[in-house]
């Protein structure tokens, strides 16, 4: 907890490390987020921001099966989490409120979980929740695909978490299995929804009336590699987190074809929770944490994948960011200080500047 007192200070010092590193310059764009991770820009020109939220202390212990030790058990809330809007001026408003939030246990740090993604499909955003489901301490709403409504309302539509159940992955990894799913990426392709689920391993499409068919097992070949963020780009793109301890280097970028095959195209990333493509096709990753062990503020990164799979670091000492997405601009909008530090208020978005 010392560490933690120690990092939240520092963050409210001096916000966070603002410069320039390779093609790039990076300045905070908006504050006062809670937990932030996916992010897509709308129709409307405006920035919408899943947020993690504020965790909960609601135990279903004796209720369902639960998350083991120690990752679990976990306690939740129903109302800790929320999607953000943010304008052209980097001002947060809170566009969906009282969405579910969890929390693991206290052990491995209460690491928060709420919504993981946004996209949309012409002028409706949609949302995946991977903090809800009675193993996160959240009853009565399972993981799933939300739609928002026009009165900013939210209507579940696809309960991911029945689906995982009744569709069990191949090679799931018994010390570290969640019943509900933890799911994290998700974009929209041609009217529909993909996301990606770390946990299970797998990718699943999701029609905007809530019919939910796996595009692939990925633990089936890859075993248990978390897969978590994705994108579109003629084929899913699909990079993975990997275990812990950190082994640096050992994290990919598998190509997916609509038919479900995959094979690894860039290697020697770590911890990879981002991948974008620019207006002139270059491949973008987003890696957490680059260091040996565990998550380590100021060592994430944002690095271009060159046509010959060299990297190339295009920003660098970023506070455990967790997704990024380009914006109309050509700018690469990333959610930082995506998690960790006990307070509220203290996520941020950066923007990344492309210079070349």
């Amino acid at each position: 907890m010392r560490f933690w007192k120690i990092v939240t200070a520092v963050l409210l010092a001096v916000s966070v490390f603002v410069g320039t590193a390779g093609a790039a310059s990076v300045s905070v764009f908006a504050t006062g987020l809670n937990n932030p991770r996916g992010l897509k820009f709308g129709p409307d020109g405006n920035l919408y921001v899943a947020e993690g939220g504020t965790g909960g202390l609601h135990s279903t212990e004796g209720e369902c099966e639960q998350v083991v030790p120690p990752v679990g058990p976990y306690t939740g809330s129903q109302t800790g989490s929320r999607i953000s809007m943010i304008d052209a001026y980097g001002v947060r408003t809170t566009f969906v409120d009282n969405l579910p939030s969890s929390q693991t246990s206290p052990a491995l740090g209460s690491l928060i979980s709420g919504v993981a993604d946004v996209a949309f499909i012409d002028n409706t955003l949609y949302a995946v929740l991977a903090g809800a489901g009675c193993s996160h301490g959240v009853e009565g709403i399972p993981n799933g695909i939300i739609r928002v409504n026009e009165d900013r309302t939210w209507t579940l539509i696809a309960d991911l978490s029945a689906f995982q159940k009744a569709n069990p992955v191949k090679n799931p990894e018994p010390d570290d299995f969640e019943p509900d799913g933890t799911w994290y990426g998700m974009t929209a392709v041609r009217g529909d929804l993909y996301a990606v689920e770390p946990n299970h391993g797998e990718l699943d499409r999701i029609t905007p009336d809530g019919q939910i068919t796996r595009v692939i097992d990925i633990s089936a070949s890859q075993g248990h590699v978390v897969p978590t963020a994705v994108a579109y780009h003629g084929n899913f793109y699909v990079g993975n987190l990997h275990l812990f301890p950190i082994v640096p280097g050992s994290s990919k970028i598998f190509k997916i074809n609509p038919a479900g095959q995959i094979k690894a195209v860039v290697e020697g990333l770590t911890t990879v929770l981002g991948v974008a493509f620019d207006s002139q096709a270059r491949m973008y990753v987003l890696e957490n944490t680059t260091v040996p062990g565990f998550p380590t503020p100021g060592t994430g990164r944002v690095v271009r994948v060159g046509q010959s799979g060299a990297l190339e670091v295009v920003a660098s000492g970023l506070f455990l960011p967790t997704a990024m997405t380009f914006g109309p601009d050509g700018n690469i909008y990333v959610s930082n200080v995506g998690f960790g530090p006990p307070p509220v208020g203290l996520g941020q978005i950066l923007r990344i500047e492309i210079t070349d």
